[in-house]
């Protein structure tokens, strides 16, 4: 099925991509990223590229903008829900600010909806002042860690099991990396899944997109049985130690456990690693590491968004997931850009079960479609986004029982890179 989208100008075609016009299109969108795609970079992403999911911006036969949808399947609270993976998004230098962009966000929303696909977007932005206005609100976040090696060591009573961690070659070490992941990911609020397409992303290593770090390291952790319980993705690199000299850094990117004593021997294993200064991860926003050390200083962390959601149908959306509490909720919901989502919305929630559907009751809560989204996985409170004046209570309690409702155990996390879909 293909995308339905009114034409911005006249001059303007916007329509999905066909075969033939993806190379140029690819390239045309990490042009606007300032990248370059090498002929394997541009194979690896055609394939995980559903053409009829991906929109173009022409001009006179030109692709001057563009955004993809990829399915994924998503961890949310209480369960699994199908999710579109925005990325790709780009519009070129010189055809920005003609409203090109808000006409394929609208093309995308509108799509989900008529055709009763996912209930939900996700993507990771460039840039986090963008994607507010399309209903997109921030429902993850990071800690960028900064860890002294030299002083990372280890409460005595920590407990690191009586597993093991092995280095392992590329080859080796990917299904165990994807046994671990759908473990992890099952069981994580805010972890998507990966097929084939996307690990080939994941992993791809290539030498001029490594900015002189080195190839990738995995370790393994693996239990006397041999059964893998955990992974890191890492890489060395340098970075200026403002002395005039340089300080080696380990830079992980991923790191996955299924258990506490295989992520307590994953991290005795990074700092293990000799003639290290500094060990750099974008971890989640409650790490337990700092608690497994004596000098929880030895790592700084400063917060970052990471995964931003809209709810593209309300009543899908939030009857999908679990909440934490027993819900008798009517929802004033504000939805300029997507007005079938305007108006008032009655979730009722117990025993493992959701229902959302219109209703004319009065309300308990007015947000906009922005706020649904950031609070939707749990991590942003509705409480803190009352706070900022972005949710009015309009019924006493109502908002202390939603927010906590709306809560999980643990604070939702995205494990990925930039581009959401694809990592």
């Amino acid at each position: 099925m293909l995308y339905t989208c009114p034409v911005t100008a006249s001059q303007f075609q916007i329509r999905c991509v066909a075969e033939q016009e993806f190379v140029p299109w690819a390239r045309m969108i990490a042009d606007t990223y300032g990248l370059d795609r090498s002929e394997e970079e541009l194979a690896g992403q055609r394939a995980a590229t559903d053409l009829a999911r991906t929109l173009a911006v022409f001009e006179e036969g030109e692709p001057v903008a563009g955004a993809s949808v990829y399915s994924r399947l998503l961890t949310v609270p209480g369960g699994i829900m199908p999710v579109a993976g925005i990325a790709s998004v780009g519009v070129a230098p010189s055809h920005r600010r003609r409203g090109i962009l808000t006409a394929m966000m609208r093309a995308q929303l509108t799509d989900l909806h008529e055709r009763r696909r996912e209930p939900i977007a996700a993507l990771r932005p460039s840039e986090a002042g963008i994607y507010g206005r399309y209903g997109y609100g921030p429902a993850t976040a990071g800690n960028r860690m900064r860890c002294d090696r030299r002083a990372m060591r280890f409460r005595p009573d920590t407990d690191f099991g009586d597993g093991t961690v092995r280095l392992h070659r590329a080859d080796r070490a990917r299904p165990l990396l994807e046994e671990v992941y759908d473990r992890v990911r099952t069981a994580t609020v805010g972890w998507p899944d990966r097929q084939p397409a996307h690990w080939a992303v994941r992993l791809a290593d290539h030498p001029h997109r490594r900015g002189g770090a080195t190839s990738f390291r995995f370790p393994v952790h693996q239990e006397p049985g041999g059964g893998a319980t955990g992974y890191a993705l890492y890489r060395h690199t340098s970075v200026p130690d403002g002395s005039g000299s340089s300080a080696a850094v380990v830079e992980v990117l991923e790191l996955a456990a299924c258990s506490r004593q295989s992520y307590a021997a994953l991290w005795r294993f990074l700092a293990g690693i000799d003639l290290v200064t500094r060990i750099d991860y974008e971890g989640a926003p409650d790490e337990p590491l700092p608690h497994l050390l004596t000098e929880p200083r030895a790592v700084q962390a400063a917060p970052v968004d990471r995964l931003w959601l809209r709810l593209a149908d309300v009543d899908r959306a939030l009857a999908g997931r679990r909440y934490s509490l027993p819900l008798d909720l009517v929802l004033d919901v504000r939805d300029d850009f997507c007005p079938w989502n305007n108006g008032r919305h009655r979730l009722r929630a117990e025993a493992g079960d959701a229902h959302c559907e219109p209703t004319s009751a009065p309300a308990d809560l007015r947000l906009t479609a922005a706020e649904l989204g950031a609070a939707f996985l749990g991590g942003t409170s509705l409480t803190t986004l009352a706070a900022a004046g972005l949710v009015e209570e309009l019924r006493e309690g109502a908002l202390s029982r939603a927010s906590a409702a709306f809560r999980g155990e643990r604070e939702p996390w995205y494990p990925g890179g930039w581009a959401f879909p694809l990592y």
